[in-house]
């Protein structure tokens, strides 16, 4: 399961929350030792259309009225 959340500085550490949803799902509890995979989001969209294929006349919206 995957979930996007915030880091919080708490004295010298970051740390993050687990959402409810998946505390719940996965039976996690308090004290018990998770797996977990970090990964930065973007913050721009430089980049997300990588691999999108040129437009075509097709993909061209109706722009007459009527």
């Amino acid at each position: 399961m995957e979930a996007v959340t915030r880091t919080r500085r708490i004295g010298g550490s970051l740390v993050v929350t687990i959402p409810i949803e998946i505390v719940k799902e996965e039976n996690i509890k308090e004290g018990e030792l998770v797996e977990i995979g970090i990964g930065k989001i973007r913050k721009n969209g430089f980049g997300i259309l990588k691999g999108m294929r040129a437009f075509t006349k097709e993909d061209e919206l109706d722009t007459e009225l009527g």
